[in-house]
């Protein structure tokens, strides 16, 4: 068998689970890995290219973008300051389920072993204080030496892709280089499985409970995406004729042009009629859903129990009775009766179209119908959490559509990044950032690699001059949700030097539909829309959220 070395074996399998682009920053303890990515002899097109960010919180955030398109990703950082500065990122994917293989240069293991104070070290001879937390946000931990290094890169990376959540891999610097066998054979990637004996006994009892049913409906969460099984609840909810509805996290995941779709739930925020479509449902299948305060209008689902039935990746549940060992997929399949699926239109008729005023200044109940015009199918539509990602979450999606953001972890500035890391995941589709002024003043600086890299996405930064979500749950009016004016046009030209993006600031709503015409017109160019909008205007869900928020966080706070 021939020999390679660690770092070499590491890029192999990285590049078996079809990896092509890295992130991060520079550091002395990986760099011998780094130069041993830029010198592997990939097949023309088909290696993986070095993509430095700006600092290590934004990579670890392009990482996590590139994953949610692609199925995971990786990051590389250098011991203490460069880890721990990516640590929130890597913390957000751990939160979202998202695969992120976390790699460190260390020092070298005769420093660690004669505990020498070195850089990025706190001086005293301990090496383990990073270790330790990032053991709190990632399901595998490995220290690689020349002797574990194969094992442990496997173990680690298996487990990443099986529980889709980060590890953490720590390379020294004298151990990339050292030799070991090249791996035998691909990779084998678990899926979660079944046990024959409790997936017949879900099954039956699932059965039960959805065979009287005079009503059933589908609840799709996040984990769906996740594991891609969207095509299989599409099978089950046409097996069923049953109604869909998805949480914010899972928005796009069930094609909402679909006959069966019923909407966003988000507890009391809800559409009525999809509110009671869900709640009302004699047995509901919960499909990955998890239910989180800012995704469930501040916890305000009213669920029974009693009638539902929750898959998850390795385990089920009907009426309170948990079945482990049975798969997501697994389970979805067995209550899939193809012989009992009906025949179902693509889409539903269109809706009415929004139609601007011209003259009308923007405003958060306009804009956003406005905005959904403008998208088309295929787009992959990323919204910062706030005030952009509770209005997007109205926009009735084109098909074959991908949305997200961070409606848990919710790490403001982390969309853009993250566009940074989607688009260079799936470079054919258009990508769409809607982020908010405040959001984007803690990463703006990635838009400077955007440009760098010669990418096209369509930004829409929403201009209300600070936290407007963070004002409506306290302090509508106080300094501390204020934040500096920045002219946004004249800061996209200090990055692109070449002149290739073009930048607009509207105000009124003919100017937002010239502006976006602009951007369908020009493909090749980056097109920054700067959207004016009242301090204090913000959409009725973000409102009401907000008092939510401030009842829960401050019982004295007005509800």
């Amino acid at each position: 068998m021939a020999d390679c070395t660690v770092g070499d074996y590491l890029l192999r399998r990285l590049r078996e689970l079809g990896i092509r682009h890295v992130f991060g920053v520079p550091g002395d303890y990986q760099l011998e890995f780094l130069d041993q990515l830029e010198a592997t002899d990939w097949p023309k097109g088909d290696g993986i290219t070095w993509v430095g960010n700006c600092n290590e919180l934004n990579a670890a955030y392009a990482a996590d973008g590139y994953a949610r398109l692609h199925g995971i990703g990786a990051v590389v950082t250098t011991f203490g300051v460069g880890e721990l500065s990516a640590l929130n990122g890597v913390g957000g994917a751990y939160a979202e389920q998202v695969p992120l293989v976390s790699i460190v240069g260390m020092p070298a293991t005769f420093v660690i072993r004669e505990r020498q104070s070195v850089h990025h070290t706190t001086g005293d001879g301990d090496f383990t204080r990073a270790a330790k937390c990032a053991a709190e946000f990632t399901v595998a931990q490995a220290l690689l030496s020349r002797d574990n290094a194969a094992a442990e890169i496997d173990r680690a990376l298996s487990l990443c892709w099986l529980l889709k959540r980060p590890v953490y891999l720590m390379l020294p610097a004298d151990v990339a280089g050292q030799p070991i066998p090249a791996p035998a054979g691909p990779l084998e990637l678990p899926e979660p499985t079944s046990d024959p004996a409790k997936l017949a006994k879900f099954t039956r009892d699932a059965q039960r409970l959805i065979g009287p049913a005079r009503s059933v409906a589908v609840l799709v969460g996040h984990e769906v995406d996740r594991y891609r099984l969207g095509p299989r609840v599409v099978a089950l909810a046409e097996a069923l004729d049953a109604p869909v509805a998805c949480l914010s996290s899972a928005k796009g995941v069930f094609p909402e042009g679909h006959e069966l779709f019923a909407g966003g739930y988000a507890g009391q925020l809800s559409d009525p009629e999809t509110r009671r479509t869900i709640e009302d449902a004699e047995c509901l299948i919960a499909v990955g859903t998890v239910f989180t305060d800012s995704t469930t209008g501040g916890f305000t689902q009213h669920i029974d129990p009693e009638r539902l039935i929750e898959l998850h990746p390795a385990a089920a549940t009907v009426a309170g009775t948990c079945h482990s060992h049975v798969a997501m997929a697994d389970a979805l399949d067995a209550l899939t009766r193809p012989a009992d699926r009906k025949p179902h239109r693509a889409e539903r008729p269109p809706r009415h179209r929004a139609a601007a005023e011209p003259d009308a200044r923007l405003a958060q109940n306009r804009f956003w119908p406005l905005l959904g015009e403008f998208l088309e199918p295929g787009d992959v539509i990323i919204a910062e959490q706030g005030t952009c990602f509770f209005g997007a979450a109205d926009i009735a999606l084109p098909r074959d559509c991908t949305f997200f953001g961070q409606p848990l972890w919710g790490s403001i500035g982390y969309t853009l990044p993250a566009l940074l890391g989607s688009m260079l995941a799936a470079p054919d589709r258009r990508h769409v950032l809607l982020i908010g002024d405040g959001s984007f003043q803690l990463t703006a600086q990635e838009l400077a690699t955007v440009l760098r890299l010669g990418l096209n996405p369509v930004i829409v930064l929403v201009n209300n001059d600070g936290y407007t979500v963070e004002r409506c749950i306290l302090g509508p009016d106080a300094d501390f949700n204020g934040i500096a004016r920045w002219r946004y046009d004249r800061l996209v030209e200090a990055f692109d030097p070449a002149g290739r993006a073009i930048t607009v600031t509207v105000r009124t709503e003919g100017e937002l539909t010239a502006a976006l015409d602009a951007a369908a017109a020009n493909r090749d160019r980056l097109v920054f829309v700067e959207a004016v909008m009242d301090r204090l205007d913000a959409p009725e869900s973000v409102v009401r959220i907000g008092k939510a928020f401030a009842a829960s966080d401050y019982h004295h706070a007005p509800v």
